[in-house]
């Protein structure tokens, strides 16, 4: 049987509100709290367009510089002279293509031992 002293205690669990779970210990709110620093870190980094087409412009810029000064380096290793006995040397002595042979002693000013001595390092 219940006696009195039981039957307060149960209206008091009752009255007490809805039940609420204990309290966990909060060790994940602040790795939640560090993500979201790193996420408005990223945000404030977006690349906006303007820098993007700005950084396109400028590789493009670069690779007419490097296509241009390739193109007058080609113009001057033309101008170079060069003899065929030197060629045919080069080519026979190193077992080389003409192209690579011709390349080389022009590279090195018609200079037979500097093209050589590249041609073997």
């Amino acid at each position: 049987m219940a006696t009195e002293g039981d039957v307060e205690l149960e209206l008091e669990t009752e009255t007490s509100g809805p039940e609420r779970p204990p309290k966990k210990p909060r060790k994940h709110d602040r790795g939640a709290a560090d993500l979201e620093r790193v996420t408005d870190y990223v945000e404030e980094k977006e690349i906006q367009s303007s820098n993007l087409e700005m950084a396109m412009s400028m590789i493009g810029d670069r690779r007419s510089r490097e296509q241009k000064a390739k193109q007058e380096r080609e113009k001057e290793l033309a101008k170079v002279t060069i003899k065929k006995e030197d060629l045919e040397l080069i080519m026979t002595e190193m077992e080389i293509s003409r192209a690579v042979a011709e390349r080389s002693l022009r590279e090195h000013m018609g200079n037979v031992v500097e093209a050589l001595i590249a041609l073997t390092n």
